[in-house]
């Protein structure tokens, strides 16, 4: 008898010890690059090396008509979300999709960064300036040197249906004076081409295919320090930012790995592994990346995700009509 109880006492305790463990397994979905997410994933399991993580990749737009799908079907699968912009976020909030979680880390941020309710929080700025190649013969300052004679049909941009920055690029510009819709359409007219998304955008840029192009900031940073022939531009009028936020779902079945998830991207710690791949950090006092430069010479432009959210069909139905629905 007294074998048969501790037979089961064994049982019973690695039983315990297994529900622990699988407790502790997180399921990510990000629209990072591959070998960003890695690096993100890898960093947050040596500080936490009680926690799993499962992650999945994919485009924002793609990554959310899976999750959605996966809500629809009444079995949603990630625990958290890590994406390219608030507006997205938003919108879930507004479907009473993301449990609200007050990190503690967020005394590091501006209000700005992050939703009132703790719903979702950015984790770096993810700007959109202008790439060109360095042979092109314009060496553009600003966003309406693209649209000047010298670079008729040498432009090239993502396209707002398939990349989320692209979108809130193309309505943050649009709400700019001086910018908005109708700059847009001076440079379809001057032959700009806008389809798939920004890796596109640097590889026509940088192989001479086209000459300027606008992309988001470390994409183009990146590949100059590898010797691409590019250079990048923080226009003079101001870019556009996305911050790739992050959220738990109010579905998620592992809620406190989430949240050491989510208080990891916004310690200090977390914030140095986002510069460490060449990305703006959102957290206040921490150096930028080399190759930027100072951070107070970056205007970045105002964008209201709750208006982003509402006004975003009508921003995709207003783009495709000038450059068609690639």
């Amino acid at each position: 008898m007294k074998t048969l109880l501790s037979a089961f006492a064994v049982t019973l305790v690695a039983g315990l010890l297994s529900t622990a463990a699988y407790a502790e397994n997180l399921v990510l979905y990000t629209s990072q690059p591959n070998e960003d997410a890695q690096a993100t994933v890898d960093a947050f399991t040596a500080a936490n090396p009680g926690v799993e993580v499962e992650w999945v990749r994919e485009g924002t737009t793609k990554i959310m008509a899976k999750l959605m799908a996966e809500i629809e079907a009444g079995n949603p699968v990630a625990d958290v979300l890590l994406i390219a912009d608030t507006v997205t976020m938003q919108r879930l909030k507004e479907g009473g999709h993301l449990l609200p979680h007050k990190s503690p880390e967020a005394a590091g941020y501006d209000a700005a960064l992050y939703d009132a309710d703790g719903a979702y929080y950015s984790t770096k700025m993810i700007t959109t300036g202008i790439v060109y190649n360095t042979s092109a013969a314009m060496k553009p300052e600003g966003w309406q040197d693209l649209a000047k004679p010298e670079a008729k049909g040498l432009v090239t941009m993502p396209s707002p249906l398939t990349s989320g920055a692209a979108l809130i690029h193309a309505e943050t510009l649009a709400g700019i004076p001086g910018l908005g819709w109708d700059y847009y359409k001076a440079l379809a007219e001057n032959g700009a081409t806008a389809a798939g998304g920004n890796g596109g955008v640097l590889k026509a840029v940088a192989t001479g295919e086209k000459a300027y192009g606008m992309l988001v900031d470390f994409m183009a940073i990146r590949e100059k320090a590898k010797g691409a022939p590019v250079e990048f531009v923080f226009p003079a009028e101001g870019v556009s930012a996305v911050t790739e936020p992050v959220g738990i779902l109010k579905t998620a079945k592992n809620v406190d790995a989430a949240k050491k998830f989510v208080d990891f991207l916004l310690s200090e710690e977390g914030q140095k592994v986002a510069v460490k791949m060449g990305y703006i950090p959102a957290r206040n006092g921490v150096a930028l990346p080399e190759g930027y430069p100072a951070r107070e010479t970056i205007k970045v432009l105002p964008v209201d995700a709750a208006a982003a959210v509402k006004n975003s069909e009508a921003a995709l139905k207003t783009f495709s009509g000038i450059f068609g629905t690639n």
